[in-house]
């Protein structure tokens, strides 16, 4: 009983609160509304009539001739109907005043006299004009240097600018109209994604186009970088590229490719300004940026440099277009090159240049030998450099000819000597002072060009990765520098190590944002163009520039190899091959038995382990050299056959 009492009170009360609840917001809403009544009743009584709008102090009214029009009581003032020829009285004072008084002077045409006409309170804004995007036009044709002012010596001359193609003028007009369509279109549909924004400038470009976006306050960066996929659907664009922000300015630009992409030619960077300006022998021609500026670097400043793209993205190309750079701005007397060619037919074409120290190397054990001898000629260098007192090959160099010039004028024996004594050197040769100058050498700039390193890897890559992270730690002051190519951009071949001894790097197209981060250390290179679309990463800046490269064809590297094959013939040091040559000689010694069988077979006998790693290890020897002494050990019934593993079972 008790138990339905309390549920039926429950019921009731729950009953109850509900009609409660439904009486009070029938309350409120009648009390909202009472409250609007009284408000439209006061603002209504508190409206002047329009007989009653006060008169201006200034104005002169006739009370004979001034008649007022009855006021009219149906509907609000301002619909009150207009007395007969005072339409054109309406249509000269129908502008946005507020609260303003028109006193019309009496007429013959007007029998009323003067009239009060009254504005509406309440104008209409005015709609904002339409800013339109500001188009920046920056690249305009480069301006072509006949001649390139380079040292002519008395057994070379350099090749001429003409051996290169002409470069085909092509029209360069911009539609302004379809950047502003364009320009809309992107709005339109950032705006779709709740994107609100302006196109602020646009820069046209011989590749791409630049759109500087500037988004409104309360947008997130993030919101526009993840919308590149719907951008590209919406522009009906190959690919574009968010920068998100642009350095140093405060808004997100856009690129988009152009509908008729233009070809940077090699001969347009040559001649530029910029390059013949260059003093540097290192100068490389990298193309044109974004807004079709040349753009050069300095090789000595890099002081490495490092290239990755896929296949077809321009990496061949671009390798050819930096060692033409480099032979037009450079002797042979300022520079010598070993080019390493595991493909073989890439750079096959630059042999029996003059700048060469070795034939063209494609064997990858010749590779790593001509590796191993620029670590060893680092070292003598850096001997030079502290017996000179100097810190670069540079002022190495420069000392050197002031002694050559001084021995030559007939001074040498006092400026030579005084020279080497403020220095404090000890390695005074008196005939050479005196009048020996075959002593005083001046060494020239080596560069060494690994068109695909990934080869080299696979073959020694722990010995290759050595001396390539030696040669990028210590060799820039010694006036050795690297250039490395490679097309497949893996952890396996780019390794941490020389990752942070290449701060300078290009990466060109690549199939995935992951590569380009192993490339890069960032994406972006996923979104690039391919055919010499690149983004270079610049010594100590983790921001990254895009160019791109200039096109060289086969015709033209062959036109400019045959110039300089005409200088003379090269002077090839194959004894950067000796080293290579005594590690084959120690592999084969003893046609029937090795020089270290003997104490090979002692270490297996003594610690029961017979495996070809192991003996490495042990004898501090090569792979081919340890498998064979293993076999030997097989017939003299050392060591059984070998197992799955690898190893062999010790015979006792």
């Amino acid at each position: 009983m008790i138990y339905l009492i309390g549920s039926s009170l429950g019921a009731f009360l729950r009953g109850f609160g509900r009609v409660t609840k439904v009486i009070c917001a029938q309350l409120w809403r009648f009390i909202k509304w009472a409250g609007a009544a009284i408000g439209r009743s006061i603002v209504k009584a508190f409206t002047p009539k329009p007989s009653e709008a006060p008169i201006p102090p200034d104005a002169t009214i006739d009370d004979d001739e001034t008649v007022l029009d009855p006021v009219v009581e149906e509907g609000p003032w301002w619909t009150k109907p207009i007395p007969n020829g005072l339409e054109s009285a309406k249509t000269e004072v129908d502008q946005p005043l507020t609260n303003s008084i028109k006193i019309v002077p009496p007429s013959a045409s007007n029998n009323a006299g003067m009239e009060l006409l009254f504005d509406k309170t309440e104008v209409d804004e005015a709609e904002p004009s339409v800013q339109e995007p500001k188009i920046v036009v920056a690249h305009q044709p480069t301006p072509l240097v006949e001649h390139i002012e380079v040292e002519r010596t008395l057994h070379y001359d350099p090749p001429p600018i003409d051996l290169l193609d002409p470069v085909r003028v092509t029209d360069i007009s911009v539609d302004k109209e379809a950047l502003k369509r364009n320009a809309e279109t992107l709005e339109r549909k950032l705006k779709d994604y709740k994107v609100e924004g302006k196109v602020v400038e646009i820069h046209p470009g011989p590749v791409v186009t630049m759109y500087e976006f500037l988004p409104a306050p309360g947008v997130k960066i993030s919101q526009i970088a993840n919308l590149s996929d719907d951008l590209k659907m919406a522009l009906e664009a190959i690919n574009i590229r968010i920068v998100a922000p642009i350095p140093g300015k405060g808004v997100v630009g856009i690129e988009v490719p152009n509908e008729i992409r233009q070809t940077v030619y090699l001969r347009e960077i040559l001649a530029s300004e910029s390059f013949a300006k260059a003093k540097s022998k290192l100068t490389l021609a990298l193309g044109k940026d974004i807004f079709g500026t040349p753009v050069v670097t300095d090789l000595s400043r890099m002081p490495h440099l490092l290239i990755a793209g896929a296949t077809g993205s321009g990496k061949s190309v671009a390798v050819n277009a930096f060692i033409l750079s480099l032979l037009t701005k450079a002797s042979p007397q300022d520079i010598r090159m070993i080019l390493v060619d595991p493909k073989v037919v890439e750079l096959q074409v630059y042999q029996d240049i003059p700048h060469l120290l070795l034939p063209v190397v494609s064997d990858p054990k010749q590779a790593a030998a001509a590796l191993r001898w620029a670590v060893d000629e680092m070292e003598r260098r850096y001997e030079l450099l502290a017996q000179y007192g100097v810190r670069n090959i540079t002022s190495y160099n420069q000392r050197i000819d002031r002694m050559i010039n001084a021995a030559q004028r007939g001074d040498g024996n006092n400026e030579s000597q005084l020279g080497l004594e403020l220095t404090g050197m000890t390695v005074v040769d008196k005939t050479t002072v005196d009048g020996g100058l075959e002593n005083l050498e001046r060494l020239p700039f080596i560069v060494i060009v690994l068109d695909e390193f990934a080869d080299l890897m696979s073959v020694a890559s722990k010995e290759v990765e050595t001396a390539v992270t030696r040669l990028a730690q210590k060799a820039r002051a010694a006036g050795i520098h690297l250039i490395m190519a490679t097309q497949r951009p893996s952890r396996e071949v780019i390794t941490g190590l020389i990752k942070a001894n290449f701060p300078s790097r290009i990466g060109f197209s690549v199939s995935s944002k992951i590569d380009s981060r192993i490339i890069l250390d960032q994406s972006g290179a996923e979104a690039l163009l391919g055919l010499g679309d690149m983004l270079f990463l610049q010594p100590g800046s983790s921001l990254v520039t895009r160019i791109h490269g200039p096109f060289v064809s086969d015709d033209e590297v062959t036109r400019v190899t045959e110039h300089l094959k005409r200088q003379g013939k090269p002077d090839y040091h194959m004894e950067i091959l000796d080293d290579l040559e005594e590690e084959t000689s120690d592999n084969t010694i003893g046609a029937d038995e090795d020089e270290l069988l003997n104490e090979a077979q002692d270490i297996v006998l003594s610690t029961g382990r017979a495996s070809i790693s192991f003996l490495q290890r042990r004898l501090n020897i090569g792979f081919n050299r340890a498998a064979r002494i293993m076999e030997q050990l097989e017939e003299r019934k050392v060591v059984g056959p070998q197992g799955v593993r690898g190893e062999r079972e010790v015979i006792r």
